[in-house]
């Protein structure tokens, strides 16, 4: 499984999104490797347009969805003291997405700058690359 970001999501449902994502994405989801946490509902959900969430919800009421437990914020905070302590700081969702990742064990793909930073950093965060044309990538 892979949790898809926020980031990616976005460029997946712009007209003029990056191809290489929206095909990144579609690979994902082909595949049903595509998932969903709290974080990126919110972020997403949150920042789309009235008219556009009956849509988007549709789509994620599909994608299966990793849930969390309220230790989770106090694995995040750890992260988010390494990351600093690594001389990165990074967007607080970011980090509670990639903790859940590190404890799910699933990869994630994002289309941001912070993940591969916080990759550099996070013992067991891993990153998912896309294969050929934007398949699904089985390797990490």
């Amino acid at each position: 499984m892979v949790i898809v970001d926020t980031s990616a999501w976005v460029t997946f449902f712009r007209r003029d999104g990056d191809l290489a994502v929206k095909l990144a994405v579609k690979g994902l989801l082909d595949e049903f490797e595509a998932t969903l946490c709290g974080p990126v509902e919110m972020e997403f959900l949150g920042g789309a347009l009235p008219h556009e969430r009956p849509r988007i919800q549709r789509w994620f009421d599909i994608i299966p969805y990793l849930g969390n437990d309220q230790k989770l914020w106090r694995k995040a905070a750890g992260h988010y003291a390494s990351l600093r302590k690594g001389g990165l700081t990074a967007p607080w969702n970011d980090v509670l997405i990639a903790t859940l990742a590190i404890e799910k064990g699933v990869r994630v793909y994002a289309h941001d700058k912070h993940f591969p930073a916080m990759a550099a950093i996070l013992p067991g965060l891993s990153l998912y690359e896309p294969g050929y044309n934007g398949g699904y990538n089985r390797g990490e």
